[in-house]
Order: C-alpha cells, then sequence, then structure tokens
C-alpha cells in the first residue's frame, strides 16, 4: 500500500470520515460521531463529509448518508494525492 497524501486543508478528522465509511459501509455523521473513534459532533462531521464531497472522495447517496466514492477508495489506497485537488471554497461546502 501507498502512502496517502493529504491536501494542507485536511483534518484528521477527514481520515476518519474515510476509513469508518470504508471499513462499516455507508454512514451519517450522527452514526459517526456515535463511534469511539470520533470526538466531534454530528454537525462537525457532516462540514468534513461536505469538503470530501467537494472534492469527490464521498457522496451524499440518501439524505445525509454518505458512501466512498472511487476516488476516496484511490485516496486511501495511496493511489490518488489530495493535494492535487483544491480547497472547497467555505460557501460551497456549508450550502450543502
Amino acid at each position: 500500500m501507498n502512502e496517502r497524501k493529504s491536501a494542507y486543508w485536511m483534518k484528521q478528522l477527514d481520515e476518519r470520515i474515510l476509513e469508518y465509511i470504508d471499513r462499516d459501509g455507508m454512514a451519517t455523521p450522527r452514526m459517526m460521531a456515535h463511534d469511539r473513534a470520533f470526538t466531534a459532533s454530528p454537525g462537525h462531521i457532516w462540514e468534513r463529509c461536505q469538503m470530501l464531497y467537494c472534492i469527490r472522495f464521498v457522496e451524499p447517496i440518501y439524505n445525509d448518508m454518505y458512501d466512498l466514492t472511487t476516488d476516496g477508495m484511490l485516496y486511501l489506497q495511496g493511489q490518488i494525492e489530495a493535494d492535487n485537488r483544491l480547497k472547497p471554497p467555505v460557501e460551497r461546502v456549508l450550502r450543502g
């Protein structure tokens, strides 16, 4: 497995979100917030999911349920570098 290359604006929480969805399948921010691996609120996890959605690492599939995209899986495998993707503007992220 190759080493992951995150973007400068990514947080450790983003990695946890991607790993959680990869391990357990699709999930909501509330589901993730109830897991011991997370110390963030559902609202903060939702914001990070929106960031990951803007760079196409996750996608909403139903209401606030998210799943990994092919790019998200490739990132976890070290095949895609997140630092090649631009930071999504805050207004786009919060728009949902």
